[in-house]
């Protein structure tokens, strides 16, 4: 049987023990068999300061799934065109490893817009979505619903965010219970985001 591989795309920065809490319960209460961090690299075509470099935060994610052999993080997007829409990545990836199933993790929030993604019946007709509760006022409506692509799985909700803790370092709290350790001692040693 061919393995399933969750790919989660991000651009983590920081990544927070959010991010590995659901992509742990993916890995573990799910029928996937790894979660693929996938760092979505600086678009050259947008300013955004607070973004650190794509080689940074590849080091942040390769430092937080150390220790989960369920767990990787790929750089498959920093070497195609930009701007990259999902649809290219998993084509791409697809054609990279043709024993592998690939599989979309996103959020409940995320659902909602999918329908205005390039090609999200493309996305849908050949790989399933698996979606992670966001807190919200009540019950998250979407076309998609009752989709036989479309997995919900009960993952904890992690009301915790990379602008939040990036804003928090900038105004010199102790984040440090937020990130994983060894992010937390990078973050540190290289004095970003102050």
């Amino acid at each position: 049987m061919r393995r399933k591989i969750g790919l989660y795309f991000g651009t983590f920065n920081p990544i927070h023990v959010g991010h590995l809490t659901i992509a742990n319960h993916m890995a573990e209460h799910s029928d996937l068999n790894q979660i693929w961090f996938v760092v979505t690299p600086h678009s050259p075509f947008k300013k955004k300061r607070s973004l650190l470099d794509n080689h940074h935060r590849y080091q942040m994610v390769d430092r937080a799934v150390d220790d989960y052999p369920k767990l990787k993080v790929s750089n498959i997007e920093f070497n195609l065109p930009q701007p990259n829409y999902t649809i290219n990545t998993l084509t791409y990836i697809q054609e990279k490893y043709p024993d592998y199933t690939f599989a979309l993790i996103m959020g409940e929030d995320n659902l909602k817009g999918f329908h205005k993604w390039k090609n999200y019946e493309l996305i849908l007709k050949h790989h399933d979505i698996y979606v992670y509760p966001r807190i919200s006022n009540g019950k998250v409506e979407t076309q998609f619903d009752n989709h036989t692509k479309i997995h919900k799985v009960d993952a904890p909700i992690m009301e915790l965010s990379s602008t939040f803790i990036r804003k928090s370092i900038k105004e010199g709290k102790n984040i440090r219970p937020m990130l994983p350790e060894h992010v937390w001692e990078y973050v540190d040693e290289m004095n970003f985001y102050k």
